[in-house]
């Protein structure tokens, strides 16, 4: 699975490959207008950033970025709960879960991160690792977003989103058995366009990250608390 990952470059920098068509100002206001800021613990049910197709309504068709609750809740929920469940939906059965189906045809969506982590069991517990670009790229995590008009507030509809997951490279499984679909650059317009509509187009996208394209660290148990949202929780484990 997937359940914390982190985004520390500034916005100003990965938005340039994630949002090529909006202008420096256009990415400052935005950036002001969500109070993005630099994040090195994100938990389930907290607010994350996504990329997401302009909905048909928008006089701006150029990619969005919102900021979407983490834990997909269905547009048929009426209880917000459900989310907690579903941080996550598997690549391999999304498209037959009736939560996911439309969604991976209707709302995909690309989830920023610099690094995601994963916890490898060892005879001392659990040893947290971070999980990076080995280019140092920022991450691309595929996910499916989703409207709830019944549980949003003032109004505002309730949007969340989920991470696909895959399984593990051979590398990457020696630490955790899933790992989040991660989605290439040349890829993103293919995944992101929502008038493509046919399932099996986008399924070849969900497959495991190269050999080479990853590196893992183990990192310090700070990162073990949520509520730790702080620089130390990429620091080298204690000694």
């Amino acid at each position: 699975m997937c359940g914390r990952f982190n985004l520390k470059t500034p916005a100003a920098a990965w938005t340039q490959e994630f949002l090529p068509l909006w202008s420096e100002q256009e990415i400052a206001d935005r950036t002001q207008q969500l109070g993005v800021d630099a994040r090195y613990n994100i938990a389930p049910t907290q607010s994350v950033s996504c990329i997401h197709a302009a909905d048909v309504s928008d006089q701006d068709d150029r990619r969005q970025w919102s900021l979407f609750r983490w834990g997909l809740v269905p547009f048929w929920a009426k209880d917000i709960a459900i989310g907690n469940r579903m941080i996550n939906a598997r690549s391999e059965t999304a498209h037959e879960k009736r939560s996911f189906k439309t969604p991976l045809v209707r709302r995909r969506c690309l989830v920023p991160a610099d690094g995601y982590y994963e916890w490898k069991k060892t005879g001392n517990g659990k040893q947290p690792y971070v999980i990076e670009s080995t280019a140092g790229d920022v991450l691309a995590m595929a996910g499916l977003w989703e409207v709830n008009q019944a549980l949003g507030t003032d109004g505002t509809p309730l949007q969340t989103v989920t991470i696909l997951t895959t399984a593990a490279n051979k590398s990457l499984s020696q630490i955790h058995d899933r790992m989040p679909v991660l989605i290439k650059p040349q890829d993103f317009t293919q995944w992101l366009d929502p008038q493509n509509q046919a399932i099996e187009s986008v399924l070849p996208l969900l497959k495991p990250a190269e050999e080479d394209a990853m590196t893992a660290r183990p990192v310090s148990t700070v990162v073990n608390n949520a509520r730790n949202d702080v620089p130390e929780c990429l620091q080298a484990p204690d000694v």
